[in-house]
């Protein structure tokens, strides 16, 4: 069951990196955090329970998404500001799937028992 909420995780990671990895092609500097982290916030932060991991991870991928917004296109440092970007959406996703309890709000979509873990995805 909550294998779906997973699912759900592994997708927002997924679009997340697509819009990393083609930065500024899709966005602009203004949009690039929100536009990383919208399916995340949207799809999967409102179906776990609250946990600091989470959201210090989640503003790790916010706090790289802004460094990478600010990079200019012509600097050496873009590459290693977008690494970052991936590897911070890359540490959200862990900590979610590894950490993360489903919460009311998924068992009432059917996406597992609330306090099930996400790691105990099968």
């Amino acid at each position: 069951m909550v294998a779906k909420l997973v699912e759900l995780v592994r997708e927002a990671a997924s679009q997340a990196r697509l819009v990393a990895r083609g930065y500024p092609s899709g966005c602009s500097a203004d949009a690039l955090p929100w536009t990383v982290i919208r399916r995340f916030d949207d799809d999967v932060r409102g179906h776990v329970e609250r946990d600091p991991r989470i959201e210090d991870a989640r503003d790790g991928v916010l706090i790289a998404a802004v460094n990478l917004a600010e990079a200019r296109p012509d600097e050496d440092t873009e590459v290693p500001e977008r690494e970052r970007l991936v590897k911070a959406i890359n540490d959200l996703e862990w900590i979610v799937v590894s950490r993360g309890i489903a919460n009311r709000a998924a068992a009432a979509l059917g996406y597992g028992e609330a306090g099930q873990r996400l790691r105990d995805a099968g």
